[in-house]
């Protein structure tokens, strides 16, 4: 991937060339500003800012309690830790299901307090007329497709979607009714292979992508045709206790966090810590 300089900043440009060019681009959710830097320094170029952080930063078994507040104030540490990066907002729920104009007002929130390039929404077919208004509204709206988290009381648990042919056309057609509103970019979580092929070709098929901007889709779970991919960084890191199967454990931090305790723990009860190398000494 050709990748900006390091005080460039990463837009919404920048990742129509790379889906133009084929260059697939990385995508990590991240909710701290430490941790934004440290991404940022291993090249990643986005981050999403997702309501997941109910789940691995506050400890609820679900999205749903993220809060405005607390998503609004995440947002923005997140920007302030890499200021050159895509941050995409997770809009938690409630936050646009309330009514048009709460949701723009919401919205614009997420751009002008958050700082935020782009705000995301799980979306089904119902919600045309709201990306197409926070479009008119200058807000550049992210419509998450698929398998969609905020959903999870309705339909009793996660799951994937679109293995049936009759899902896999409805989601092609929310896509491509998506894009037609004015969203920027899907993202497009648990489904197969072909359904992404699909809806990354309904959404800027060769004969229609010199007449409008390409549409960049990230898959969570979708297989390889996405231009962008995007997991939940703790499973990447191996800090949950259970992740799903499309996100690999790159490394052991949470093994490597339990260790660092342990001597931690071990050094201050022999009492040798700070027993002869103490830093601050008394004025003679």
């Amino acid at each position: 991937m050709t990748q900006p300089a390091p005080n460039d900043r990463v837009t919404l440009r920048t990742l129509r060339r790379w889906a133009q060019h084929g260059e697939p681009f990385a995508m990590l959710t991240c909710y701290d500003a430490t941790t934004a830097g440290w991404l940022w320094h291993g090249g990643v170029r986005c981050l999403l800012v997702g309501d997941t952080a109910a789940q691995v930063i506050l400890g609820h078994d679900s999205t749903l309690p993220a809060t405005m507040p607390f998503m609004l104030e995440i947002t923005a540490a997140v920007r302030r830790g890499a200021p050159n990066a895509f941050v995409m907002a997770d809009m938690p729920m409630g936050s646009y299901q309330c009514g048009e104009d709460r949701a723009v007002e919401n919205a614009i929130r997420f751009l002008t307090e958050g700082c935020a390039d782009v705000v995301k929404l799980e979306v089904g077919p119902t919600f045309a007329p709201l990306v197409a208004r926070l479009s008119e509204a200058g807000v550049p709206v992210v419509a998450h497709i698929g398998s969609r988290p905020q959903l999870v009381r309705v339909r009793g648990g996660y799951g994937a979607v679109g293995r049936t042919r009759s899902q896999a056309d409805q989601l092609v057609q929310t896509a491509r009714l998506m894009a037609d509103a004015g969203a920027v970019m899907l993202l497009i979580e648990a489904v197969p292979h072909e359904v992404a092929q699909r809806v990354v070709e309904a959404v800027h098929p060769p004969s229609t992508k010199e007449h409008r901007p390409t549409v960049p889709v990230i898959g969570c779970g979708a297989g390889a045709p996405c231009h962008g991919h995007v997991v939940v960084l703790h499973d990447l890191l191996g800090l949950s206790d259970w992740r799903p199967p499309f996100a690999p454990a790159l490394a052991s931090l949470g093994q490597q966090v339990s260790d660092a305790a342990a001597r931690w723990v071990e050094l201050v009860r022999s009492g040798q810590y700070l027993k002869e190398d103490h830093p601050y000494k008394m004025e003679r």
